[in-house]
């Protein structure tokens, strides 16, 4: 569920996951103060199929006539049984050196944060280790897989759509940008494949 924020109390999901969705599940495998991880592009590997959702709510953010009467019944549309293929790339993230008084190490090349990012989230991705668990959108959708590419995985070349307005990101900074959020303005999927660099 990569939820359209126009999409208001009965929300729809974008076909493919949004740049801020990306680097969640990759931060769900390995979170660093000294990277920050940037999410690249994203492949469609599976049709892309919508399924009403609905789920009674019984969280805070009822209104106050409600919560008397306990529930109300949230409806969405989501997609059913999705396939991705994501890519990014680690950067040294100089807020973490900062926080811990290394900046020096770093310029000196002793340290390489987004050199052990990469390796470290390739080990924990080998051993089916993660930081918290990656979910899809929303938390109570879970992969069935999380792991490096499968060989029998391809990419739906047949696909070809543009997304009007995407939501980018919400925290254009990373780790400790304050709210903001923006947007892709004509996101285009070509031959299965949305580029977050547009």
């Amino acid at each position: 569920m990569w939820t359209r924020p126009d999409t208001g109390d009965a929300p729809i999901s974008y076909p493919v996951p949004t740049f801020a969705a990306s680097k969640g599940i990759f931060e769900s495998i390995l979170f660093s103060q000294w990277a920050e991880i940037r999410p690249t592009k994203v492949e469609i590997c599976s049709p892309i199929v919508y399924h009403h959702y609905h789920t009674n709510y019984t969280g805070p953010l009822r209104k106050a006539k409600i919560i008397p009467h306990g529930t109300f019944q949230l409806l969405a549309t989501v997609l059913v049984d999705v396939c991705y293929r994501l890519y990014a790339v680690p950067m040294s993230s100089p807020q973490g050196y900062d926080m811990h008084g290394n900046l020096g190490r770093q310029k000196k090349g002793t340290t390489n944060g987004a050199h052990a990012y990469q390796a470290i989230f390739n080990r924990r991705l080998q051993r089916g280790r993660c930081y918290y668990t990656p979910f899809l959108g929303w938390k109570e959708f879970v992969p069935n897989y999380v792991g490096p590419f499968r060989s029998k995985t391809t990419v739906c070349e047949d696909l070809n759509f543009t997304i009007p307005s995407m939501l980018y990101t919400c925290f254009p900074e990373g780790q400790s940008s304050a709210w903001c959020p923006q947007f892709l303005q004509k996101a285009k999927v070509e031959k299965g494949v949305l580029s977050y660099a547009q």
